[in-house]
């Protein structure tokens, strides 16, 4: 390719944080969309999408490829993140199906759930690198080769307003969206740097522990299985909890050790959700299963169907909690929104 940018790029990254940034005088806030990270890069008829660790999307996604030829700039480099749409709301579970091995499942994949881009950075343009100009300047180049909005190829909304990001941190979750990112708008680009900050939802559950996996590093809890019982008193895998200090991961070994289950599990290493890696085959996900007896408080930001759509975080014990009162009748729902009415602003 004959770009100022060649792949791969790393993205540059945000930390989180509790609460919106105030607004400076130079903040601008855009909605933090739940899909898969990608540069775009154009240079005529070759495309190619650059995933977040840096390895190629471009097999998986040809419809996107087809896309970008034909609602792009010639030569481009554009930053934005890969999504699928489900009626009116985003469908991540649709998009993991998508990284698939055999091309005759990516192409009827792709007929059946296309992808769409929705671009919020400007790299490259022509024979000009942008990754030195302030990120304002990138957002109103990137707003300049959207005059012709494409179907599958958009921008995302974005806004000066403090009090209008929470507005949208508040309502557009209804659409499958997972917070509010802030953007400095002095920003140069800097790859694999954490530089811009991301707020999600954060709320509460109580889960039961059904299992755990062990720590790559040797025989000590990596992370703890979780389950909510469903309206059948059937048990379901609804996620991990992580984030323990390497002693306490130790500690835990000999704590659960009691309650290690023989036989009689509702759970096998093939059934539960993400039994296979799509980008590591060979990763190890079995796991040691645990009689469903001991419950934990831990926190999520939200559900992408009947899960956690992220790591949840260990909050607390609560032995005065029954692992039958574990039911996903607690979890709040955010209330719906239209994705259309999100990317017509």
């Amino acid at each position: 390719m004959n770009l100022p940018l060649r792949p791969p790029v790393a993205p540059m990254l945000a930390k989180a944080v509790k609460s919106l940034p105030p607004q400076d005088g130079a903040m601008l806030y855009e909605p933090k969309w739940d899909g898969y990270r990608c540069i775009v890069f154009r240079d005529g008829d070759e495309v190619y999408l650059g995933s977040r660790n840096e390895r190629p999307f471009t097999r998986y996604f040809p419809e996107l490829v087809e896309a970008v030829r034909a609602e792009l700039p010639e030569r481009v480099v554009v930053d934005g993140e890969i999504v699928i749409r489900s009626g009116q709301t985003l469908d991540f579970e649709a998009l993991q199906q998508r990284i698939h091995p055999a091309a005759s499942r990516v192409k009827l994949l792709a007929e059946e759930t296309p992808a769409s881009f929705i671009a919020f950075d400007l790299l490259a343009l022509g024979d000009e690198s942008l990754v030195e100009a302030p990120f304002a300047e990138r957002r109103a180049r990137l707003e300049s080769i959207f005059g012709n909005a494409g179907r599958s190829v958009r921008l995302t909304p974005v806004t000066t307003s403090q009090e209008r990001a929470a507005e949208w941190f508040e309502t557009f979750e209804g659409a499958g969206l997972d917070g509010i990112v802030a953007k400095p708008g002095g920003l140069p680009y800097q790859p694999d740097k954490r530089v811009m900050f991301k707020v999600r939802h954060e709320r509460t559950a109580d889960a039961v522990i059904a299992g755990y996996r062990e720590h790559k590093s040797g025989p000590v809890v990596g992370s703890l299985l979780l389950g909510l019982y469903d309206a059948e008193g059937a048990l379901k895998h609804v996620g991990v909890a992580a984030s323990f200090p390497m002693k306490r991961r130790a500690e835990l070994v000999d704590e659960l050790a009691p309650y290690v289950s023989q036989d009689g599990h509702p759970w096998s290493a093939e059934s539960l959700p993400g039994a296979i890696s799509k980008w590591s085959a060979t990763k190890d996900l079995s796991f040691v299963p645990l009689r469903p007896e001991l419950v934990i408080e831990v926190a999520y930001d939200h559900m992408e169907g009947t899960r956690f759509r992220h790591t949840a975080h260990f909050r607390r014990w609560r032995p005065d909690r029954t692992p039958e009162s574990c039911t996903f009748e607690q979890l709040e729902q955010p209330v719906s929104y239209d994705l259309d009415d999100i990317l017509a602003r």
